[in-house]
């Protein structure tokens, strides 16, 4: 049985007192090539602060990951644009602890809050992809593309979305 996503997590703003410490989060070896690294989503923030929502997640004092929302992008011209989840990092010695989940889960209601009903990620299909995670979480293939990533999407106007994620 699982136990409960622990009260004390939390999202906070990337600051100047924590900057380096956000770039220091080290994902396992075998992720990388999968999720780029978060010295790089905070270039990419600071390059595109209109459609960049970065986070770090605390549980208590401790920084057990990163996460990145992009807001409103229009990823082909003629379709409507899309919000979603940009990047998920969680510590290595820090993941199966539902970190991950309630990142997710951040990112979910604050879309909500901006008066978004889909949330939309990409993941790079394989054995060692996050695909299990995502659609344990309730994200399901698009059928379509970015690149070499897989388009996946969760309607938060289902029941199943609209109820708090539980930890594995």
């Amino acid at each position: 049985m699982s136990s409960p996503v622990p009260s004390s997590l939390r999202l906070e703003k990337v600051t100047p007192e924590n900057v380096v410490a956000a770039c220091r989060l080290q994902i396992r070896p075998d992720q990388e090539g999968l999720v780029a690294p978060v010295a790089q989503s905070l270039a990419e923030a600071y390059a595109q602060p209109e459609v960049a929502w970065p986070r770090l997640v605390y549980d208590g004092e401790r920084l057990v990951g990163f996460v990145m929302a992009f807001l409103m992008v229009r990823f082909d011209p003629a379709d409507p644009p899309r919000s979603g989840l940009w990047r998920l990092n969680i510590a290595a010695d820090e993941q199966g602890r539902g970190y991950g989940r309630f990142a997710v889960q951040a990112v979910c209601d604050e879309l909500r809050q901006r008066g978004q009903d889909r949330v939309f990620v990409t993941w790079v299909p394989g054995e060692r992809g996050p695909e299990r995670f995502y659609r344990r979480l309730g994200f399901r293939p698009t059928g379509e593309r970015i690149e070499d990533q897989v388009v996946g999407v969760l309607d938060l106007t289902e029941p199943a979305a609209a109820e708090e994620f539980t930890p594995a």
